[in-house]
């Protein structure tokens, strides 16, 4: 599978919270965020392990006890069940990664344009 870059096919999932799946396969499935200054992603946790990298932007990671401003380039790893939320402090993109496929972020899927 393929997915070339665009600009088009963003829906917003939450309030300056905008999500593209760009890749799946049997086991993993690959999104990017466009975040938006001052959005909030409500605390939450589910069965997917989940592992992100910061393109651009600036956020504050919460995980479980723990949390962390994330600059470009930083990354991070979210284990099953594990509570988590973010803040986001300046407009952001972030992609993420989730395994076991996330089925319900397949609807967000652009891939083959």
């Amino acid at each position: 599978m393929y997915a070339f870059h665009s600009m088009h096919g963003y829906t917003e999932l939450l309030t300056g919270i905008r999500i593209k799946t760009l890749c799946y396969g049997e086991s993993m499935l690959m999104s990017e965020f466009m975040l938006q200054k001052g959005a909030l992603l409500p605390e939450h946790e589910h069965p997917n392990e989940q592992t992100g990298y910061l393109v651009s932007g600036k956020i504050v990671m919460f995980i479980g006890d723990d949390q962390k401003e994330m600059l470009p380039g930083d990354s991070w790893s979210i284990g099953s069940g594990i509570r988590h939320h973010a803040e986001i402090l300046e407009d952001s993109v972030a992609i993420e990664v989730f395994s076991p496929v996330r089925k319900d972020y397949l609807k967000f899927s652009v891939s083959g344009e």
